[in-house]
């Protein structure tokens, strides 16, 4: 396990499988000489019969915790502080791990030695998935980071990705995200020209700066609501940090083909159906699926639902609608979501897109649904 403790705390873990461990007390007695060389003081806490539990407490802050499970696992979990010596450290674990496999040789299942985990560090690199994996993102420099009324804002520079857009801890976008871009648009199968266009949300630019390409006759983009956490501050870190993603749209939210308004989408929405003004194409990047039925979940299906049936009525008799899933593998909320395009007022029929978008780590359906609103009434997506 390498490691560099950069942060105000690092934490090192090797766990061991063992197929039969009976006489855990001699394994532990065994591990007492290491222990004592690196003048640690050892600290037995009661398991009430649950295994073995003791702590460490070295020089230079070092605290480790050994436990050993009744059923066969041990844990060694060692935590450093900012300005220790890594080669030390690294010394100390391989001793362990060296012992302990000396201690029980033949009846080890399996070793793992995780990569140390940083907490407190000036940059925060672990971000989860939206199926609630811990990823460690090669970021090293924070660009944006402010909190306006509505969600702290945050852009990061990755190795990899390039400029990340972070908003309330959920990975929105990155400079590496065409892909995603290009999904939620129709994948390169529609033909833009002359069309007119309705983009909830994308205050990244992204989708806004590829649609102006495609030669649209006009480009509506709708910049805020009350359940969707984008807004001006959100294009104005976006207009400096996210220039590969969204190029020049941002520097003026009226151009010759778009107009962005940095209003509640709801009221422009009904404004628009009670107008009779429609679009061809309605793109919501707003929201994703929420990822359970939970009661505090409650408000973002009604919201989604009622974002879905607005724009419905807002589409001309050949308009597409397309739209954000979530992770592919929240089959359950994905489920769910399409159970709401059966109480919409039309008939519905879908399909979806899955593409893999490189900075979620994760294959995503992010143009899940494409509506067609047919002359005759009835909505099918394709």
């Amino acid at each position: 396990m390498r490691g560099l403790c950069c942060g105000h705390n690092c934490s090192h873990c090797i766990s061991f499988l063992f197929i039969h461990l009976a006489d855990y007390p001699s394994t532990v007695r065994g591990l007492q000489s290491i222990f004592q060389e690196q003048e640690m003081t050892e600290t037995v806490h009661d398991t009430e019969g649950h295994g073995y539990l003791a702590t460490f407490i070295g020089k230079n802050g070092r605290f480790l915790i050994l436990r050993v499970h009744s059923h066969g696992l041990v844990t060694l979990d060692l935590q450093c502080c900012e300005g220790d010596n890594i080669a030390q450290v690294d010394n100390l674990l391989n001793a362990l791990e060296k012992k302990m496999k000396s201690l029980l040789h033949g009846n080890i299942r399996r070793v793992k030695r995780l990569p140390a985990l940083t907490r407190g560090a000036a940059v925060d690199r672990y971000w989860p998935t939206a199926d609630g994996r811990l990823v460690e993102y090669d970021i090293d420099r924070v660009l944006y980071d402010e909190d306006s009324a509505y969600q702290n804002i945050k852009i990061l520079h990755s190795q990899q990705f390039g400029n990340i857009l972070i908003l309330n801890g959920d990975v929105n976008l990155a400079d590496s995200d065409l892909p995603y871009t290009q999904a939620i648009m129709g994948g390169g199968k529609e033909n833009y020209a002359g069309k007119e266009v309705l983009i909830l949300g994308g205050g990244d630019g992204g989708i806004l700066a590829e649609a102006v390409k495609l030669k649209p006759k006009m480009i509506t983009m709708v910049e805020i609501s009350f359940n969707v956490y984008i807004d001006q501050m959100v294009i104005d870190g976006c207009r400096t940090h996210m220039r590969k993603t969204c190029g020049t749209v941002l520097d003026n939210l009226k151009g010759d083909c778009y107009q962005v308004l940095v209003e509640d989408c709801v009221p422009v929405l009904r404004k628009y159906v009670e107008e009779g003004k429609t679009f061809d194409y309605v793109i919501n990047d707003l929201t994703a699926v929420p990822i359970s039925t939970a009661p505090e979940e409650d408000s973002t299906w009604e919201f989604l639902r009622l974002i879905l049936d607005l724009s419905i009525k807002v589409l001309r008799p050949t308009g597409k609608y397309f739209t954000q899933g979530n992770c592919a593998n929240l089959t359950e909320a994905l489920t769910l979501y399409e159970e709401q395009l059966g109480r919409l007022s039309c008939p519905v029929d879908f399909s979806k897109e899955v593409v893999c978008v490189p900075s979620y780590m994760e294959l995503y359906p992010c143009n899940s649904y494409r509506a067609l609103l047919m002359s005759e009434g009835s909505l099918v997506l394709p």
